[in-house]
């Protein structure tokens, strides 16, 4: 029987004005499809115009201009519902979505339909399968918890023998981030490769969260101010307290604003 590095995967990508989850756009977004490691990959390609200016930090790191968005983007409430969907419909399928630092591009989506569509991504799902979400960065760290260096997708490329194509276009990031999962997969099959993608799934999230953790006691050893979220895949909003916020509910701060 077929591991499942082996067999069908996703995967997710967004380039976009910022780095803040809850008040920056997507610019631009890409899945991947491969049925195989052998098998050609397909790809979906989404250009969106955020209705914003996209800042220079953001223009020099993907190289999308504001006169390209506004010239061939498409509306975001357009783009956020078609990608969504596409989401929902791998979910149906059983088919894994290989997100890079998933807490970043899943919860920039969620934000953004909810602010363009006014419903979140669990309410895309509906009650169908759940996303089943394989993130490199946290499989990493996993499997190789001490080895020295940085671990962004450039350096996972290097460390996993995998080509990155056009580095920050979010297709290239896709086909990358997709290629170094397999081949995490391949070189630990005691380890992951016994697993499902549904049992991988919940285990990434006590294994991110302690990564965090032991980020933040880093940074506090340090004397950084950086707050480290432990929540994986997707991050819950949160009151300018830091508590989270419940849907539906007020928080006790709104109350007394």
């Amino acid at each position: 029987m077929a591991h499942w590095y082996e067999g069908p995967l996703a995967a997710f990508d967004t380039e976009t004005t910022g780095v803040d989850v809850e008040t920056d756009r997507i610019v631009s977004a890409a899945l991947v499809l491969q049925t195989g490691p052998a098998e050609p990959a397909r790809t979906l390609h989404w250009l969106a115009d955020p209705g914003v200016p996209i800042p220079e930090a953001a223009r020099a790191v993907h190289g999308i201009s504001d006169a390209e968005v506004r010239a061939h983007g498409r509306p975001p409430h357009a783009v956020v519902d078609e990608v969504a969907r596409a989401l929902a419909d791998l979910a149906g399928a059983g088919v894994p979505l290989v997100v890079m630092n998933a807490p970043y591009d899943l919860t920039l989506l969620d934000r953004e339909l909810e602010r363009h569509r006014g419903r979140s991504l669990a309410d895309h799902l509906g009650d169908g399968a759940p996303l089943l979400v394989l993130d490199p960065r946290v499989l990493d760290k996993h499997v190789d918890r001490y080895r020295k260096g940085r671990r962004t997708l450039t350096d996972l490329c290097v460390h996993y023998g995998v080509v990155l194509g056009a580095a920050h276009d979010a297709a290239a990031d896709a086909l990358a981030s997709l290629q170094v999962v397999r081949e995490i997969g391949r070189r630990h099959p005691g380890t992951l490769g016994s697993l499902s993608p549904g049992e991988l799934h919940p285990r990434q999230a006590v294994w991110h969260a302690a990564q965090a953790r032991g980020l933040q006691a880093w940074f506090e050893r340090s004397g950084t101010p950086e707050r480290v979220d432990t929540a994986w895949p997707l991050r819950p909003r949160r009151c300018g307290c830091g508590r989270r916020l419940q849907p539906g509910r007020v928080h006790s701060c709104e109350a007394a604003a």
